[in-house]
């Protein structure tokens, strides 16, 4: 088993779902539900998010194939929205700040929206789960372990929500926007290296190893 692998897919998935991100979201989204709803509220947008992922999950690279794109060009082309998703995370309005503005608007008044999606399934969130179950490339085995990681990080996510009012008291606003941002940094690490993938899985380009093994 590939530990640094599985940590990889791990973070990944934790970073595009940013559990932290959307504590603020669901204080908010709670404001006008009764407080012995409020664990009900966070299991059903949990609930409906890891639908979503997990229907991606299983679906999402049928779908390409069906329409006849490859895997390679999905990857570049998830990779440069991913960077997208994390310029914005890095340099403009924060997570929480954007989509608690969006709540305001619509007038949240379920757990779907903006709570499940897409503040945990994020699109970035979308396509990330195919590009880590690419069927050509992973074993059952193996999907089925990221599957696995995923409801991990959606679990720690609706730990998260159940104590969000402890939480967001601890790092306030201020900090949930810092955490974000952290994230966003790391995120496009990720997506550089998701479209360098995609270049090597169209045979465009060959990934050089590490110049330490180069050395005699």
């Amino acid at each position: 088993m590939d530990w640094t692998a599985l940590t990889k897919e791990f973070v990944t998935l934790f970073v595009v779902i940013d559990p932290v991100g959307s504590i603020p979201v669901f204080l908010f989204a709670v404001q006008a539900v009764p407080r012995s709803l409020h664990r009900r509220f966070a299991v059903s947008a949990v609930a409906i998010a890891a639908l979503v992922l997990l229907a991606f999950l299983v679906g999402g690279q049928f779908l390409l194939e069906t329409l006849g794109l490859r895997l390679g060009s999905f990857q570049i082309a998830g990779g440069i929205v991913l960077f997208l998703f994390a310029m914005t995370m890095v340099f403009g309005d924060s997570k929480p700040v954007n989509e608690i503005v969006e709540a305001e608007r619509n007038h949240l008044a379920s757990a779907v929206f903006p709570l499940a999606i897409p503040s945990i399934a994020s699109p970035g969130a979308m396509l990330a789960i195919v590009i880590l179950t690419d069927n050509h490339t992973n074993s059952i085995a193996h999907q089925a372990i990221t599957a696995g990681l995923l409801l991990v990080v959606l679990l720690l996510t609706l730990v998260l929500l159940l104590a969000a009012t402890v939480v967001h008291r601890v790092i306030g606003d201020t900090g949930a926007s810092i955490i974000s941002r952290v994230m966003g940094i790391i995120l496009a690490t990720i997506a550089v290296d998701s479209i360098l993938g995609g270049f090597d899985a169209l045979g465009v380009l060959e990934i050089a190893p590490p110049a330490i093994n180069q050395i005699d």
